[in-house]
């Protein structure tokens, strides 16, 4: 997972989004009075963490039940602040990978990738402590609402990002390092009904494309890309490109860190050989 130094200058990044993301929003609730008082509802937390509670209680809860959500949200935040300590870096994720993302506000208020996320980290920190009910019910509330369903014992590292995010399943044993991007419909499954540790190991850098299946105990390598629609059942070798059903290497990824370029275009060419092989 992180090195320890993944969190050198959070504050100061966080003051600046902060900083940025009141600018947007006095600037679009000046624009269209209609969206005045539902921003103003998201946006008037003190800081990031904050607001980020208030959308998670807001999107997720009954109306009758939001206030206490997020009440006891921001309990368990006193608790353990580390939970959204990675929340700056997740919402530059967006920001830096996404072209049709270009505020900051948009991020908070709309990015359900980005919601999903806060919310496991949530729910993680609850399965850790061994508060499983809460961290289920959050799991839940995310799979009907936000239609991703992650498992709140799932690992996951910083600056991940989530690409329209609907679909994505990411099992129990499943573990996912920094810099990462994953498209919607992605897969990161077992093989059946083994039992213990049966989930994919995603290490840094790497792209999932679109509607992938990564199947079983199996590491992908950093910096790696996995074309849409492949089904991986077989490790895959660091700063590889595979695709196909099975996934097939196609040839080396066309850049250092896949996650960050989102290039997902192949060189020409028939697949080499086969994953693991």
């Amino acid at each position: 997972m992180h090195a320890a130094n993944s969190l050198i200058n959070v504050e100061f990044t966080e003051r600046q989004l902060w900083s940025r993301i009141l600018r947007e929003a006095n600037k679009a609730a000046e624009q269209d009075a209609f969206l005045a008082p539902l921003i103003a509802d998201s946006i008037s937390s003190g800081n990031l963490s904050e607001a980020i509670i208030a959308r998670i209680a807001d999107a997720l809860s009954p109306p009758n039940a939001a206030d206490s959500l997020r009440a006891a949200l921001s309990a368990l935040l006193v608790e353990d602040y580390r939970i959204l300590a990675a929340a700056s870096f997740d919402l530059v994720a967006v920001l830096d990978r996404d072209p049709a993302t270009t505020k900051a506000l948009h991020v908070l208020l709309h990015a359900k990738g980005f919601l999903a996320l806060q919310t496991h980290r949530f729910a993680h920190s609850l399965w850790k402590r061994g508060r499983r009910e809460f961290a289920l019910y959050l799991q839940g509330c995310v799979s009907r609402v936000l239609q991703v369903d992650l498992h709140p014992a799932a690992q996951l590292g910083i600056g991940i990002f989530f690409d329209h995010a609907t679909g994505i399943v990411i099992g129990e044993t499943s573990a996912i390092d920094d810099n990462v991007s994953i498209l919607q419909n992605v897969t990161l499954g077992g093989t059946g009904k083994e039992a213990g540790d049966r989930h994919p190991k995603i290490r840094s850098g790497v792209l999932i494309g679109a509607g992938a299946a990564i199947l079983g105990n199996i590491v992908i390598g950093s910096n790696a890309r996995i074309g849409a629609g492949s089904v991986v059942l077989k490790p895959v070798p660091a700063g590889t490109t595979v695709a196909g059903v099975p996934a097939r290497l196609v040839g080396k990824a066309r850049s250092a860190e896949p996650s960050r370029t989102m290039d997902q275009v192949f060189d020409d060419g028939p697949p080499l050989y086969d994953v693991g092989l």
